[in-house]
């Protein structure tokens, strides 16, 4: 009996993991039996090469690491978190919200490359996840939209606010822009459900946010 995953994607900044612990929450009051993921699973051992990569010990830009390494290192996250933790409640007939997922690779790796060979990697990436790693398709794609220079003013928040240090993907301004421009282009190509997270250039509170969303994920559970 397959469960239901659901996935909340978006740019770093746009609110993913804020997003997830909403939509959980409302699931859980609805008596929806859900579980949350969250990738990379940093201090997690599957996790360290995408952690390294993240934090520069490959080299201090994100193109310095190549969009199909990158996405191996990630994947193999993945595929460990299925079997170590999440699968077995998925397969179950449970209810799976992913902050990030295979879409997220698509995102940011797909931005690394020139428009004419994005569509080539796509099909590289899905079927590497997909099929021969044998991980769950989404249901329902929801992707967070906020603008760069928004997203980038809610980063330095975050940074101040937890005495952080960015990764080399939040920390570059233009690498976050080619991600944005790439997303909007694979969430029309893939049919994910589009959220517009910010009006006037500014945010959207996170409550008129998970309207939205929970309005998309009712839909989908309501099939």
């Amino acid at each position: 009996m397959k469960g239901t995953l659901i996935v909340l994607e978006g740019t770093d900044g746009s609110g993913k993991a804020t997003q997830a612990k909403l939509l959980v929450r409302s699931l859980e009051a609805r008596g929806i039996s859900c579980r949350e993921i969250d990738f990379p699973r940093y201090g997690n051992p599957f996790a360290e090469p995408a952690n390294l990569y993240l934090h520069g010990a490959l080299g201090g830009s994100p193109g310095d690491v190549n969009a199909c390494a990158a996405s191996v290192m990630f994947a193999v996250d993945r595929f460990a978190s299925y079997k170590e933790d999440w699968g077995a409640f998925y397969e179950s007939g449970g209810v799976v919200v992913a902050n990030r997922y295979t879409t997220s690779n698509a995102v940011h790796q797909a931005s690394k490359l020139r428009a004419e060979q994005r569509r080539d990697f796509l099909d590289w990436l899905f079927d590497l996840e997909y099929r021969r790693m044998g991980l769950p398709e989404p249901d329902l794609v929801l992707y967070l939209d906020m603008p760069t220079e928004a997203a980038n003013r809610l980063l330095r928040r975050r940074e101040q606010a937890t005495n952080t240090r960015a990764d080399i993907h939040e920390q570059d301004g233009d690498y976050l822009r080619r991600c944005r421009e790439s997303a909007g282009e694979i969430a029309r190509n893939q049919g994910w459900v589009r959220v517009e997270c910010a009006a006037g250039g500014f945010p959207r509170t996170p409550e008129e946010i998970h309207r939205e969303v929970w309005a998309a994920v009712q839909s989908r559970l309501s099939r």
